[in-house]
């Protein structure tokens, strides 16, 4: 099964995003659903996909799972919840009680949006966490190279727990290379708990002026520090349109992933996001 990670569902006409406020994002501004992905993935071979939060708000994971319940192609979710809530293991009971709640998969946070960088290291936060894998769940960071000594910190925190970092933490590819990045994302890599998927890198780099030799870089070294076994694709759809179409998205990592082995390639398709996620076979 090829499966791809990393995408999203919204309308902006029903909820509020507060990120999608910057005029270039004005492309994207408008309703993206399963009937818009499922002929995609079909033109681009792609079987099964994970649909990931976009806005902080427990609704929209509820929605989510309503979407996977009828949806057969979406095989898991990884949704929001308040990881401050002091009755979260109640809140992520309730949700895996849903129609579609057995897709939950993991739960994400914007980290990097918030003011704080040690944020993941509050003790509220930490608490919440110790729930979200109590439940057997992943969790995704969504950080930048500034979150990512706190990142370290709580992957090492929680060692026998699963990670996800997306999009390899938003290197700076239109700027060039960032010894930080690389740095610091080597040392998260060296927790060996955390999976990393290479996805969302075309809109770090300039949208108009970008290729497979652009991003090889980056991804070869994503795949020095986290190895053929905890590198995952996906195409971070439909943000990934303000830099390119899907199968321009697929198509520049696959030319980046064969560089790297005909096995870094078919793992990152399917087997290391099933690991990651404990996905179902079937």
């Amino acid at each position: 099964m090829i499966i791809d990670s990393h995408q999203h569902f919204w309308d902006p006409a029903q909820a509020d995003y507060p990120w999608m406020d910057a005029p270039e994002l004005k492309p994207i501004r408008r309703a993206f659903g399963p009937a818009d992905l499922a002929p995609l993935l079909k033109a681009n071979g792609i079987d099964a996909s994970i649909v990931v939060q976009c806005r902080s708000a427990v609704e929209e994971t509820e929605a989510f799972l309503r979407i996977a319940s009828v949806t057969p192609s979406v095989i898991g979710v990884v949704g929001w919840v308040d990881l401050t809530d002091a009755v979260l293991g109640d809140t992520l009971d309730r949700l895996r009680a849903l129609p579609g709640g057995e897709k939950l998969v993991g739960i994400r946070h914007q980290v990097h949006d918030e003011p704080d960088p040690d944020w993941l290291l509050r003790a509220d936060v930490q608490r919440g966490l110790q729930a979200v894998f109590t439940c057997g769940l992943a969790y995704d960071f969504l950080v930048r190279t500034r979150e990512l000594p706190a990142a370290i910190a709580t992957a090492k925190a929680f060692p026998q727990a699963r990670f996800v970092l997306d999009h390899a933490a938003k290197p700076p590819i239109a700027d060039d290379w960032s010894t930080d990045w690389a740095d610091r994302t080597a040392a998260l890599a060296a927790c060996g708990n955390v999976w990393c998927k290479i996805s969302g890198l075309a809109t770090e780099a300039k949208w108009n002026d970008w290729d497979a030799a652009r991003l090889f870089p980056f991804v070869a070294h994503a795949a020095k520090c986290f190895g053929e076994d905890r590198l995952i694709f996906g195409s971070d759809w439909p943000v990934c349109l303000l830099a390119g179409s899907y199968g321009e998205i697929k198509s520049a990592l696959e030319a980046c992933l064969a560089q790297l082995g005909s096995n870094a390639r078919e793992k990152a398709f399917g087997v290391n996001a099933r690991a990651a996620y404990r996905l179902p076979r079937t």
